[in-house]
């Protein structure tokens, strides 16, 4: 049987991971209206391979990330330490939804509109994933 809430979180992560490669293609301007930080918007308009490989590396995060929720969905064969994984993805997820906001107040950087936003998307991700994980464990 389909674990649909892990399929919908596979889903939601290769969006991600697909959009992430999306801004590398669109350069600067799409690094700026993604969120991504002056800091990495400057190294795009530099043409600075860092900005690339930073992006390309999450992406590819993201893409493992999607393949373990439709490991756990039944779509693709049982990955290793699939629970355990899809725990740690869910935490993660978790974290960066609740934690990102007050880690900018911390460091006194100021909280936007992109953190507002983009913090409740991935808390979407996250309640997705730990439904799902939570189905996976009980079954």
């Amino acid at each position: 049987m389909t674990n649909g809430w892990l399929a919908a979180g596979g889903a939601l992560s290769a969006a991600a991971a697909i959009a992430h490669l999306a801004v590398i293609v669109g350069g600067p301007r799409w690094y700026d209206v993604f969120g991504a930080g002056p800091r990495m918007v400057r190294l795009a308009e530099q043409g600075s391979p860092t900005a690339t490989w930073i992006t390309l590396g999450i992406a590819s995060v993201l893409a493992v990330w999607a393949a373990w929720a439709f490991s756990g969905a039944g779509l693709i064969p049982r990955l290793p330490w699939l629970k355990l994984g899809l725990a740690a993805i869910s935490a993660i997820y978790l974290l960066r939804a609740v934690g990102y906001i007050p880690a900018m107040f911390v460091a006194g950087a100021p909280v936007g509109t992109f953190a507002w936003v983009s913090s409740a998307i991935v808390l979407l991700y996250a309640v997705v994933h730990v439904i799902g994980t939570l189905q996976l464990w009980r079954s």
